[in-house]
């Protein structure tokens, strides 16, 4: 991000803001405009919202913070606040809601994006920490980002036929498997200096980790494939005593999406059944199937902080990296990000973004689940309200890291956090491994 503190850094400033707000547009255009209006406005899964709430939404965000906070105009549509509030409205309940229909949805996005424009034109960077280095428009950049993969989601569990289309990701450009040493010693752990970083991303601090190891790759299809052919979803000595609970109330046999196919597995994408392949990541995993997988391994899930620092941290000069191959934006030399492609890359496929200690495809591909219950850093504090972060805090929501091939690289980085309770599997959730080093490996 540029300085804005000079004419010209803020001009640029407003280019990229400008830009990144296009960009986001254009694919929520794209998953809206892909079905007909009977598909928007119906509920899909009752885990989701109808296609036609996320898109009314995202305007109604961007009018409250953008439009009426930021720029201190008049409300476009202050009647329908309430039809839009996340925590007002659960899931469930929305398609029973008096929603715009799509039309008038599209005309009410389109006209609060025009006044945004308007004052994006005059706005003061350094008037208050709200807009500085443009802070505001990147939360709703992101926020319209990660509703983009909310309605990515919906997609996917949808009965239809396939309306979504993409080239499939790359094939494997190097040999990646085994495990990788974390050696032992403290490293930095979230920012103070990401413009556009997330209260919950903030402030950064020391954190002080025992050598550890982790998976050099996400755990595959065929790894995963294993631990179903031996038995791993009935026998309860690799549950957790909820997750056994769990895996038997939902009747859990095996990734959300697959069925069997003779004698093996066919998986469902996007309305297109294929085989499974086994070496992509799995996706489609909850928290307890991850947990109940690394036991079976002989190893268990990260914590939040060593899959941190097997992302970021470099050894070589000891800081912490924004990404694990440095601090340039993701291209797609380095990851399966921003639905390029509609199903996570094979293990080997980006090796141009991989960690200094040979870590690889910690960003894009699947959401990583850990082992950590969602909390603050040291010394949070909520910012610009409570309701982005603070209030999802406790044991209830585990973190997850990383991103996934639905996550655009404006909603991801080396310290994005995402959360989501442990028994969810509609989002595009997989895992990796640790452990701790055993004494002969964490001597120098």
């Amino acid at each position: 991000m540029t300085d804005t503190s000079h004419a010209l850094g803020a001009e640029q400033l407003r280019d990229h803001i400008a830009a990144e707000l296009d960009r986001a547009r254009a694919r929520t255009a794209l998953l809206t405009d892909a079905v007909d209006d009977a598909d928007l406005m119906r509920q899909h899964s009752p885990l989701m919202s109808p296609l036609v709430w996320d898109l009314a939404h995202v305007g109604n965000q961007e009018e409250l913070w953008l439009v009426r906070d930021v720029g201190g105009r008049d409300p476009v549509r202050q009647d329908i606040d309430d039809l839009y509030d996340a925590f007002k409205q659960p899931r469930k309940d929305r398609p029973a809601l008096p929603l715009l229909r799509p039309g008038e949805a599209r005309t009410y996005v389109g006209t609060v994006r025009d006044k945004v424009y308007d004052l994006l034109d005059t706005i003061r960077f350094s008037e208050r920490p709200l807009v500085a280095d443009g802070f505001a428009f990147g939360m709703i950049v992101q926020h319209e980002q990660q509703h983009d993969e909310t309605m990515l989601a919906t997609h996917q569990l949808r009965s239809g036929a396939a309306v979504l289309h993409a080239p499939p990701p790359p094939e494997p450009r190097a040999a990646v498997g085994g495990e990788v040493l974390v050696p032992a010693g403290p490293f930095t752990m979230g920012t103070d200096t990401d413009p556009w970083a997330l209260d919950n991303e903030r402030p950064a601090h020391r954190v002080d980790l025992p050598a550890y190891v982790i998976d050099a790759a996400p755990v595959t299809n065929g790894d995963y494939r294993r631990f179903i052919a031996e038995g791993g979803y009935d026998d309860p000595r690799w549950w957790s005593t909820q997750g056994w609970a769990h895996r038997v109330d939902a009747d859990l046999t095996a990734p959300m999406h697959w069925r069997r196919d003779g004698d093996g597995w066919a998986y469902r994408r996007f309305g297109r059944w294929a085989p499974v392949r086994d070496d992509e990541p799995v996706v489609h995993v909850c928290w307890h199937e991850a947990q109940a997988y690394a036991a079976w391994a002989g190893k268990r899930l990260p914590t939040e902080a060593e899959w941190e620092k097997a992302a970021r941290w470099d050894p070589a000069t000891g800081r912490s990296r924004r990404y694990p191959w440095g601090d340039d934006d993701p291209t797609a030399d380095h990851a399966n990000l921003g639905q390029r492609h509609l199903w996570p890359a094979p293990v080997g496929a980006y090796p141009a973004g991989a960690s200094p200690l040979g870590v690889h495809q910690l960003i894009g591909d699947v959401w990583e689940w850990t082992s950590t219950a969602f909390r603050g850093h040291p010394g949070f504090t909520a910012f610009p309200y409570r309701e982005y972060s603070e209030v999802f805090f406790g044991d209830d929501h585990r973190v997850l890291r990383g991103g996934s091939f639905g996550t655009d690289r404006a909603a991801c980085r080396g310290t994005f956090r995402n959360w989501d309770y442990s028994i969810r599997r509609q989002i595009f959730s997989g895992f990796r491994c640790a452990r701790d080093a055993r004494p002969e490996e964490s001597r120098p």
